[in-house]
C-alpha cells in the first residue's frame, strides 16, 4: 500500500479543522492524529503548512490560546477554498479513512517491519534472506488468496 502523500492532503484537512474551530499548532497535531489516523504528525510538517496558508490568506491568527499559543482559523477564503476544492477534499477524506482501516488491520506494523528487513538486509545471513524470501513468497500468496476471496470465512466481522 503506497502511503498517502500527507503534505498534499494536509493543507486540505488542516484548513477544514480551522473553518471547524480555531485551535493551536499542537492541537491541529493532536486532532490530525485523532482524526484521520495520521502517525505523530511533526511539528516541521504543521507550522510550514499554517505559514503557507496564511500567506494565501486561507487562515489568520485570532489571538492566543493557552499558555499563549497562537490560535488559527479559517478565513472566509480559506472557507471559499474548500467549498472549491470539496470533492478534493472528500477524496482525502475517503483515502484516509483507507488508511486508518489498514494500520487497524496490521498495515503500520507490517511497513515498519518490511522497513526494518529493508535496512537489515547487508547483515542478514543467506539462511536469513532465505527463510525471509519463503516468509514473504508465502504471504504474498495468502493475502492474494484473501482478496480472490478464497480464504477466509467471507464473513463482515
Amino acid at each position: 500500500m503506497e502511503r498517502p502523500h500527507f503534505k498534499g492532503h494536509l493543507k486540505l484537512l488542516i484548513l477544514k479543522m480551522l473553518a471547524e474551530k480555531p485551535m493551536h499548532g499542537y492541537g491541529i497535531m493532536a486532532e490530525l492524529e485523532r482524526t484521520y489516523g495520521i502517525p505523530h504528525p511533526s511539528p516541521g510538517t504543521v507550522y510550514p503548512i499554517l505559514a503557507s496558508l496564511k500567506r494565501g490568506g486561507l487562515i489568520e491568527t485570532v489571538g492566543e490560546g493557552k499558555r499563549e499559543k497562537r490560535l488559527y482559523k479559517a478565513t472566509d477564503k480559506g472557507r471559499e477554498y474548500l467549498t472549491e476544492h470539496a470533492d478534493e477534499l472528500r477524496e482525502i477524506e475517503e483515502l484516509m479513512e483507507r488508511f486508518r482501516e489498514f494500520s487497524r488491520l496490521g498495515g503500520r506494523e507490517l511497513g515498519l517491519v518490511l522497513r526494518e528487513v529493508f535496512n537489515s538486509l547487508d547483515s542478514l545471513t543467506d539462511g536469513q534472506k532465505k527463510a525471509l524470501a519463503g516468509e514473504f513468497s508465502d504471504f504474498t500468496k495468502r493475502v492474494r488468496l484473501i482478496l480472490l476471496g478464497e480464504l477466509g470465512d467471507g464473513g463482515d466481522e
